[in-house]
């Protein structure tokens, strides 16, 4: 029988986390959400409450930049679609401004670039 490969990883937390900012748009209106790191399943929900509070609290339209996740799978995806939703009920809209290649390739894969920006 043939050995069987693989690479050991190590997640530290460090390395999962996720961090959100929340910051008033460049427009009048807007609101400016940057999120870094991997959006998984263990913390779609940390995404979700953010972008929900941000709607909340701010009262304006989400400018969401995603350029520096390094992971995104359709946990993070559900909860971008659950706000953008939420948004649309509100009157506002949510609109991804930037993007990196782990995010572009799951709209791509999903067919929800264009519900996003």
């Amino acid at each position: 029988m043939p050995a069987i490969m693989y690479e050991e990883r190590t997640y530290t937390p460090e390395a999962a986390a996720l961090e959100v900012d929340v910051t008033p748009g460049p427009q009048p209106g807007t609101v400016s959400v940057c999120v870094r790191g991997d959006v998984d399943f263990d913390n779609a929900a940390t995404l979700r409450t953010a972008l929900l509070a941000a709607l909340v609290s701010h009262r304006g339209s989400l400018l969401v930049d995603l350029s520096q996740v390094s992971f995104c799978d359709c946990a993070g995806l559900h909860a971008l679609l659950n706000a953008r939703t939420a948004s649309r009920r509100a009157g506002r809209s949510l609109h991804i401004t930037a993007s990196g290649r782990p995010v572009e390739r799951l709209l791509q894969l999903t067919d929800t670039r264009d519900l996003l920006t």
